[in-house]
């Protein structure tokens, strides 16, 4: 029986990348409160210096930029640790419903992302849970099926509204429009730190039971 291959250190790559992210939303609810105050200043007949003005762009440019690439290293380790996750279910257990293949290629199909990474996650922790307790392996870590719900329901919810903050602001270009795409950017920022903080536990949580399948003595 193979053993299983080590997936700590990608865990913790995953949840350092997560919290970096985190930190970034809340970064950029401050700025995104600081250009909130220019325009109402704006709105309401007030004068800002153009210097303000340029310090405020590239404030908040400076800051998109940045979380557009922590956002891809953070997609990229935590696909990492999830694939290599199911990976090692595979080594325990053979009737899982997908190949260990798929854990990192159905965030890339499109409709499919939509529902597949879900699947797989919930029968990563489902199929853990059940191989432990059928090797007579206790535990009291245990996450609920509703918080992985939870977390895929912020995910579609931060996907699907990042999107139209995006293309928003593309087109924003009145006081109005710019004042309600801050707005949209600081609830964006807001659900990213939630997803953020469901994620870093959810992975928390199966790296407290990956550890406990290489205890189980599997005989051929």
């Amino acid at each position: 029986m193979q053993d299983l291959k080590p997936n700590e250190q990608r865990s913790q790559n995953a949840i350092l990348l997560i919290w970096i992210a985190l930190g970034l939303n809340g970064i950029s609810i401050v700025s995104s409160y600081f250009q909130y105050d220019l325009l109402q200043t704006v709105a309401n007949g007030g004068e800002i210096a153009t210097e303000l003005v340029t310090s405020n762009d590239n404030r908040e440019q400076a800051i998109g930029i940045v979380q557009i690439i922590v956002f891809i290293i953070s997609a990229i380790t935590f696909i990492q640790w999830f694939r290599r996750a199911y990976f090692n279910l595979h080594l325990r257990v053979n009737h899982l419903s997908h190949s260990e293949g798929w854990a990192a290629g159905c965030w890339f199909v499109p409709i499919v992302n939509l529902f597949r990474p879900y699947q797989i996650m919930k029968e990563l922790f489902q199929e853990t849970h059940l191989f432990l307790k059928r090797n007579e392996v206790h535990t009291k870590e245990h996450l609920s099926m509703p918080s992985l719900s939870l977390w895929w329901t912020f995910w579609i919810i931060d996907r699907f509204f990042g999107q139209f903050v995006f293309k928003y602001a593309m087109k924003a270009n009145s006081i109005e429009e710019l004042t309600t795409t801050t707005i949209a950017q600081i609830i964006s920022s807001g659900i990213g730190i939630v997803l953020a903080i469901i994620t870093v536990n959810i992975i928390s949580e199966y790296s407290k039971l990956e550890p406990l399948m290489k205890e189980v003595k599997i005989t051929e």
